[in-house]
């Protein structure tokens, strides 16, 4: 059975960018007569025939997504605030789950530059940078949360040391005057520069950081309840936790629970990232510093549209994060 030619090699053949190659097939705007005989020539040539059906998506386009745990805290918001910012019916949105594996997330991309995709969104569930894909599939690429390590792509990632900075903030205007800071893995960047920020804080503030440095553990629960355990043994007059999420939040406060410490009147505690699932059912609830993640996947599909227009804007994009204020670090009624 003879192979039919890939849209890469029919781009390859034309002289143009994948993306550009769909958008002359597709009879697109912003393509050159020019460029779209030569593609259409090409094409002709090797014999491409559009795969998977994606003749289906030529009117208004199609846009993929790639995670990395499409069940797990991060993605789903993010791809919620994409899949607000494309539109309902403009954008026809395929998504894959890679899971974590690098070679699973090659082979989504393959497969999505073979169904025409004109861009894509890459989704990363940590937010350490990561490697580049830009130069091997010829499709505009936007990487969300976790930022690619080239400084030519587009990426878009939460400020993670203004979160750190806005979380010291916080416990010092409540009154806090002695700070644990309980972080999660430190190999994390995310752990590193909130904990950065919230210390360089704490200390212009004059404010005490329990233990002199930041106890580093997992993004758990139980690390939250044997890191409390651990200050208080040390420093019984500790009046404030900052902690690295919300899951060491819920576990801190069950341990000052335990331990018999009025929250928010004897101790206050503030989490990161917003987790309803954490942060609401909480006794009291909990405040916490969220990361702003469906803004995340709006900005990155505003970019990824302008890439595909032929307008990118390569670079470390920042969206801000938010405080949100509930009963561990102030009285609400």
């Amino acid at each position: 059975m003879q192979q039919t030619a890939s849209l890469a090699e029919v781009a390859a053949a034309a002289g143009v960018s994948v993306a550009t190659a769909s958008k002359a097939l597709n009879d697109r705007p912003r393509v050159s007569a020019g460029t779209r005989a030569r593609v259409a020539a090409a094409a002709q040539r090797l014999g491409y025939v559009p795969r998977h059906g994606a003749s289906r998506f030529k009117l208004r386009g199609t846009v993929g997504i790639i995670a990395s745990d499409l069940a797990g805290r991060f993605a789903l918001p993010i791809m919620m605030g994409a899949e607000d910012a494309f539109g309902l019916g403009s954008i026809s949105l395929l998504m894959c789950d890679a899971r974590g594996d690098a070679i699973r997330e090659r082979h989504h991309l393959r497969a999505l530059v073979e169904r025409n995709v004109d861009g894509i969104i890459v989704l990363g569930s940590l937010s350490s940078a990561r490697p580049s894909l830009s130069g091997l599939f010829g499709v505009p690429l936007v990487y969300a949360y976790a930022p690619s390590d080239a400084a030519g792509d587009t990426s878009v990632d939460a400020s993670h040391e203004r979160a750190g900075a806005l979380a010291a903030d916080h416990l010092v205007q409540s009154g806090a005057a002695k700070v644990a800071v309980i972080a999660g893995d430190p190999r994390v960047r995310a752990t590193a520069e909130r904990s950065r920020a919230a210390r360089l804080r704490l200390a212009e503030a004059g404010v005490e950081i329990a233990g002199g440095a930041v106890y580093a553990g997992e993004y758990s629960e139980p690390w939250g309840r044997a890191a409390a355990r651990a200050v208080i043994e040390r420093d019984a007059d500790v009046d404030g936790f900052l902690c690295g999420n919300d899951q060491i939040a819920r576990g801190v406060l069950d341990a000052l629970k335990e331990l018999g410490r009025d929250v928010p009147g004897q101790v206050r505690v503030i989490g990161h990232d917003n987790w309803a699932a954490m942060v609401e059912p909480a006794r009291p609830a909990l405040t916490s510093v969220d990361m702003n993640l469906e803004e995340i996947g709006r900005v990155s599909a505003d970019l990824l549209l302008r890439a595909i227009d032929g307008r990118p804007e390569p670079g470390v994009h920042h969206v801000e994060p938010r405080l949100v204020v509930r009963g561990s670090t102030m009285r609400t009624h």
